[in-house]
């Protein structure tokens, strides 16, 4: 039986995850990860446009489709405009894991705060959310927030120390804001940390498997 959805993750720790969600949509789907955590290292070194990198991070995703996957998902927001632009034909659809976050933050509020624990991660989500601004006809005022303390705490596996500082500046940071964007995936428990803030704060992998599932099971052979 062939793949009905698959991943590309650039940390080991995304798995879990994003197979949790799924089964949460669609319990009998079959889904297919890959892990490409050099891409992410690369592109933090190269930067987005680098020839090479574009050509491997193409590769990852025809890799993660192999299993007959319709439907191939990036969760890294830096190199997921890449992704998202992968030549396939008619062979699957590529899809950024951010851009249905990114659609719901334009219509939220024009002062979008973008956060990120990675700088490499700002001018692609920055990008994304002009976009999907353009896209709905909506002018929006984008102001970035680089936590670089946070990043360590993550590599380190020390996670709740990770959201904790991520939390703490966004929550000074977002006096001004009508709505917090969450860049990376691994920032997504931020959100219940936040749940006082009184203003949205949205995070991707809720959103963006939601609707990578729903279009799986509507290209997918019954």
């Amino acid at each position: 039986m062939k793949d009905a959805l698959a991943f590309l993750h650039t940390a080991q720790v995304h798995v879990p995850t994003f197979e949790r969600l799924v089964r949460e949509n669609a319990p009998a789907l079959r889904v297919r990860h890959v892990v490409r955590g050099e891409l992410l290292a690369d592109a933090r070194v190269t930067g987005v446009d680098d020839a090479d990198l574009i050509a491997r991070v193409n590769e990852a995703m025809h890799e993660a489709a192999a299993g007959g996957a319709k439907v191939v998902v990036c969760t890294c927001s830096t190199i997921g405009a890449i992704a998202e632009r992968t030549p396939s034909g008619d062979a699957f659809r590529a899809l950024r894991i951010d851009r249905a976050m990114a659609d719901k933050a334009v219509r939220t509020g024009p002062r979008v705060l973008i956060a990120a624990a990675l700088e490499s991660t700002l001018a692609p989500t920055k990008a994304l959310v002009l976009s999907a601004a353009q896209n709905a006809g909506i002018a929006v005022q984008p102001a970035l927030l680089f936590v670089e303390d946070a990043w360590p705490h993550f590599e380190a596996g020390a996670h709740a120390r990770y959201i904790e500082t991520l939390a703490g500046a966004i929550r000074a940071a977002a006096i001004e804001a009508d709505v917090v964007v969450l860049a990376q995936a691994s920032m997504a428990p931020v959100a219940d940390t936040l749940a006082d803030l009184g203003i949205d704060v949205l995070s991707s992998p809720v959103p963006g498997t939601a609707h990578a599932v729903t279009l799986a099971l509507a290209l997918s052979p019954t």
